[in-house]
């Protein structure tokens, strides 16, 4: 039974200790959770209940991209998981993703998730777009990012072979990440299973910095346009 390290990147968010109970509640029983505070000056009082149960790592500001490669390079599991602090697990969420990337030997996988407000109530069930095959799943990431960064499971070979995540991208380090991936040739497998809970609320950043995610996505599809049109020509 393999150690599984969930990350999640911490920064004034009032959802964390709904975020941490998910994952302490898994069924699947090798877990270590890295909570790793992007310099907070709000809410640190809700992980107090957890702290003998998490990894608690301070750092100093410097965005998810740079929470995210601090938590991987302090975790010990074979395989990582990412848990935005406003998101949730289902219980069996690890159990079932992790059983799937053995048996396929994956390297990388995503699930289904829903939609749920500030109440946790379900907005939009099932929400992740399903691709009828992998050619028009990889077109995709020239027009969006079909992948929510908090279904994601990988091995820990993965960074090693293709780096860390791009801390300057404030807002799509993981679109960006997963661009990387497929250039690298590697299987992005999806679960058809709603294994994981999206949270949608105002005080989120993909609300409130929408302008800088519009203008970073056209960064990176500049930087990468090229080589995917390339891959997709050869595939």
């Amino acid at each position: 039974m393999p150690l599984v390290s969930v990350i999640i990147p911490f920064y004034n968010c009032p959802y964390v200790d709904q975020a941490v109970s998910s994952v302490l509640n898994q069924t699947y029983p090798n877990i270590e959770v890295l909570l790793v505070d992007d310099g907070s000056t709000i809410n640190q009082e809700k992980i107090n209940p957890f702290r003998s149960r998490v990894h608690y790592l301070g750092k100093a500001n410097g965005g998810t991209g740079s929470a995210l490669n601090h938590g991987i390079r302090m975790a010990s599991g074979e395989y990582i998981a990412w848990l935005s602090s406003d998101d949730l697990m289902y219980p069996q969420r690890i159990a079932t993703q992790l059983s799937f990337m053995q048996e396929h030997r994956s390297l990388i996988s995503c699930t289904d998730f829903h939609l749920i407000n500030s109440n946790n109530d379900i907005m939009m069930p099932s929400l992740a777009v399903k691709f009828p095959s992998a050619k028009q799943f990889i077109e995709s990431l020239l027009t969006f990012c079909p992948i929510n960064g908090s279904t994601v499971m990988m091995h820990r070979s993965l960074p090693a072979q293709i780096g860390l995540f791009d801390e300057s991208l404030s807002c799509t380090q993981d679109y960006e990440y997963w661009i990387r991936v497929h250039l690298a040739r590697i299987d992005f497998h999806f679960i058809n299973e709603t294994l994981t809970l999206y949270r949608w609320h105002e005080g989120m950043g993909t609300v409130q910095k929408k302008g800088t995610v519009d203008q970073e996505f056209e960064i990176v599809r500049a930087r990468y346009g090229h080589q995917m049109n390339h891959l997709l020509h050869n595939l």
